[in-house]
């Protein structure tokens, strides 16, 4: 088994929802153990105008291969209806794999750490509530440092949403 983290994000349809059933299928998944994830967050969006996002993280134990799991993921986004039009544009459902173990990888399609990680508050954030000091093997810093370092207005956790 091996650790991973992965970002959950949200801002068209019932967020909370999609989110939750989100994790649901994961943890119904043959090869996928959730172990843990944050509370969800309103974010304030990167890109063109739009609602504002329910975001959050996810520990999970897995037995794939990295390529493996992001196909599981891609899956599940479309079933949800997830159509990539805009580039960061608004979304009923964005799964993101943001750390494989303290693996790095650069494939045409998959980059491990996520290439923008470090620089997301909106990742950053939830991810230190779980996994505060997972090490991020690029810089050699924890999360909880990476999230320190970076503004993080904007982001307000929203407990409330998990219900």
């Amino acid at each position: 088994m091996v650790k991973c983290a992965i970002a959950l994000g949200s801002n068209l349809g019932d967020s909370k929802q999609i989110l939750n059933q989100a994790l649901d299928l994961l943890s119904q998944t043959s090869g996928i153990e959730l172990i843990s994830h944050s509370s969800w967050y309103e974010t304030v969006p990167v890109g063109p105008p739009q609602p504002n996002y329910v975001n959050g993280c996810a520990i999970l134990e897995i037995e794939l291969l990295p390529e493996n799991l992001l196909q599981i993921l891609l899956k599940i986004e479309q079933q949800f209806g997830r159509i990539r039009q805009e580039r960061w544009g608004p979304r009923i459902l964005d799964l993101d794999i943001l750390l494989y173990d303290d693996l790095i990888l650069e494939l045409p399609n998959l980059t491990i750490p996520h290439p923008r990680m470090n620089e997301r508050a909106f990742v950053l954030v939830p991810l230190a509530e779980i996994a505060a000091h997972w090490i991020e093997p690029i810089s050699r810093q924890t999360i909880l440092q990476l999230s320190q370092a970076i503004d993080c207005s904007g982001i307000i956790n929203r407990n409330s949403l998990l219900k």
